[in-house]
């Protein structure tokens, strides 16, 4: 998620989330970011390698769609996690697929001045470098920025859990197999981060892929060369792994529950206003900035929705076969049965499903349904943890985030064609292979 003035912290003794959502903050060379990153950024001279490498000639095939393996899960490991294919030769790269960002970026060989442990080698840059002036540049800096290396485009980001990357921007072949058949190798700009500090949710992969709303978003960029249409989803397994999208041509759009994207919130894929429902019944707590966000494991309310929601949630458990616990640090909030429980399915009985409503101007209102399996996790003590987190305590002020806990088997698309957020329940554990089909 791209917002200057968002940070989480981690602290109070238990793990407030094993995968925080992104913040990102993009900053000139001389302000905004760590000093030593800045005199970094001064130092690194930029090697322009040889390379083999030719443009790819791209054709717009619109009708076509991307469909990608996903791998991971809430919990145990943390974060989900996509592969993605660059370069010429082509080589493999393990990716975090963020909706709350727009760059991707590699670690990269530049030489690497401080990288992090990844699944596989550093990415090898090539001489393809992104000049200043190009609009892909602009879209990353403040207006009114200097470019220090008109033939060069710096960037620095800066994650809400501290974690950051320098580097500069590049272009290089992807490549994808379509779901009409074809094969498609457009080149694309992304970040070589030649000096990376890892966050307090760090997680050992090669990079981030950036799909949010602005012009260096993956999905923005496919759409501008002809690719696709400008259409990204995902469908999150609660069983670990699922698939990602690009394009429109893996769902029936009749069997989708819409609802309008926020306007006034650019930077993020928003609902805008929502309301808690709990249990099928109106809770009086209205008027939620809600911001759909696969960067973080887990949900987030604001604290005055949160202490609502835990007040009605434990109203609800009274009785019940239940204690809470203080000797599970898994998650803040976390509760005992007689036996540890293995699955869900053994106490979901106890818990209300509750849901965000969204008053959106049209015919009626979006409902996105959390069930308890959406909700909470069993941790390896063999409690039930609850997923839905304190986001004032953890730095988000009043945004209310729906992570990927909550959007476990569902499809979720977010298409900034039509400008609206979409949603249905759905069988993640297989990716389409034709179009229309999401079940």
């Amino acid at each position: 998620m791209k917002e200057d003035n968002y940070f989480v912290s981690m602290g109070g003794g238990k793990i407030v989330g094993i995968l925080i959502f992104v913040v990102v903050v993009v900053s000139a060379a001389g302000g905004g970011g760590g000093e030593n990153h800045q005199q970094q950024q001064q130092q690194q001279k930029w090697w322009k390698w040889m390379s083999s490498t030719s443009a790819a000639a791209v054709n717009p095939v619109v009708s076509s769609s991307i469909v990608l393996p996903l791998y991971g899960n809430v919990y145990p490991l943390g974060y989900y996690y996509v592969q993605l294919n660059i370069g010429q030769p082509s080589r493999p790269f393990f990716l975090d697929p963020d909706t709350g960002s727009d760059l991707t970026w590699l670690q990269c060989d530049a030489p690497c001045v401080r990288c992090t442990t990844a699944p596989h080698p550093f990415y090898k840059p090539n001489n393809d470098l992104v000049p200043c002036k190009d609009p892909l540049c602009a879209s990353l800096h403040p207006a009114g920025y200097k470019c220090e290396s008109p033939e060069q485009c710096d960037y620095q980001v800066d994650y809400a859990d501290g974690g950051s990357s320098l580097g500069v921007l590049l272009n290089d072949v992807f490549h994808f197999n379509m779901t009409s058949g074809a094969r498609m190798i457009p080149r694309l700009s992304l970040g070589c981060g030649y000096d990376q500090l890892p966050g307090q949710s760090y997680h050992p992969l090669d990079g981030v892929l950036g799909l949010g709303r602005g012009k260096t978003s993956i999905v923005s960029q496919l759409h501008s060369k002809g690719v696709v249409q400008n259409v990204v989803g995902h469908c999150l397994s609660g069983r670990g792994g699922g698939f990602l999208f690009f394009g429109d041509e893996v769902y029936d759009s009749s069997r989708i529950v819409w609802t309008p994207m926020a306007h006034d919130r650019m930077k993020h894929y928003s609902a805008g206003s929502g309301e808690l429902i709990f249990g099928g019944k109106g809770t009086g707590l209205k008027n939620l900035f809600v911001v759909f966000d696969s960067g973080s494991s887990f949900s987030y309310l604001n604290a005055h929705t949160y202490e609502g929601f835990i007040s009605l949630l434990k109203k609800e458990l009274n009785g019940k076969p239940l204690r809470e616990t203080k000797d599970d640090y898994t998650l803040p909030l976390c509760w005992k049965g007689r036996r540890p429980f293995k699955t869900i399915n053994d106490v979901k009985k106890y818990f209300k499903q509750f849901a965000l409503s969204f008053g959106n101007g049209w015919k009626s209102k979006a409902h996105f349904e959390i069930p308890p399996e959406s909700y909470l996790i069993i941790s390896s003590k063999g409690s039930v943890c609850l997923g839905v987190l304190n986001g004032t305590e953890a730095g988000l002020q009043n945004v209310n985030l729906i992570g990927d806990i909550s959007m476990q088997d569902k499809m979720v698309i977010y298409d900034n064609e039509k400008q609206a957020i979409g949603w249905t329940s759905a069988n993640c554990d297989r990716p389409p292979k034709s179009s229309n089909m999401i079940m």
